[in-house]
């Protein structure tokens, strides 16, 4: 039987997660500077919901250790045992990103790093507008998106033996998409990544008053 998309971006994860970051890994990388951003743009004491949170580390790690309340989201099992143990006394929700749901306006910060191109590009503006509705009116979005249009998947990504899948629109059709479903675009990053890259942008819920 073919797995689907979503199922082989769950394998994957599950395969890769410890090569992927370790559980003593400190180095953020370029999350690093991220992470220092998004902590003086949202108050101490702030709601943030990390979709698409891994294990955990560095984010929800960095964001918690710097006194913001987080809750996490991850398709894999082993993503959010991890998570749960990395992060204790933290939310960790193992489900699909295109089904969870929230009440309205319950977070101050939505940050979305790699996943939102793990999902189907027919299922990426939904999600979207429900993040939209998710945050405070102003609330901040960072999110990770595609920089060129592109889908395919790698057979052996990692070395882990396990494929994963991927799907990116290109950067103006996130534009629109982000547009559509309520954002300001305040920034945009271009992040290289071997031959290609990711476009990463900085979006508030509406306009700033």
């Amino acid at each position: 039987m073919t797995s689907t998309p979503k199922e082989i971006v769950r394998r994957g994860y599950d395969a890769v997660s410890y090569s992927y970051r370790g559980d003593e890994d400190r180095a953020a990388g370029e999350r690093g500077a991220w992470i220092a951003r998004i902590v003086l743009t949202v108050d101490s004491g702030a709601h943030v919901l990390d979709l698409g949170c891994g294990c955990g580390v560095p984010v929800s790690r960095d964001l918690v250790a710097a006194g913001r309340h987080v809750t996490g989201v991850d398709i894999s099992d082993v993503q959010i045992a991890r998570a749960r143990r990395l992060v204790p006394g933290r939310t960790f929700i193992r489900a699909d990103a295109g089904e969870v749901d929230f009440p309205s306006a319950t977070f101050d910060a939505v940050i979305c790093l790699y996943m939102l191109i793990h999902l189907p590009l027919d299922e990426q503006p939904p999600l979207l507008a429900k993040v939209a509705s998710w945050l405070q009116p102003s609330g901040l979005f960072v999110v990770t998106a595609g920089h060129r249009a592109w889908t395919g998947t790698a057979a052996n990504w990692l070395g882990s033996g396990a494929a994963m899948w991927w799907s990116h629109a290109d950067a103006a059709t996130y534009r629109r998409w982000l547009s559509a479903a309520g954002f300001t675009v305040e920034d945009e990053e271009y992040v290289p990544e071997g031959d290609g890259g990711h476009s990463l942008f900085w979006c508030r819920r509406g306009s700033r008053p």
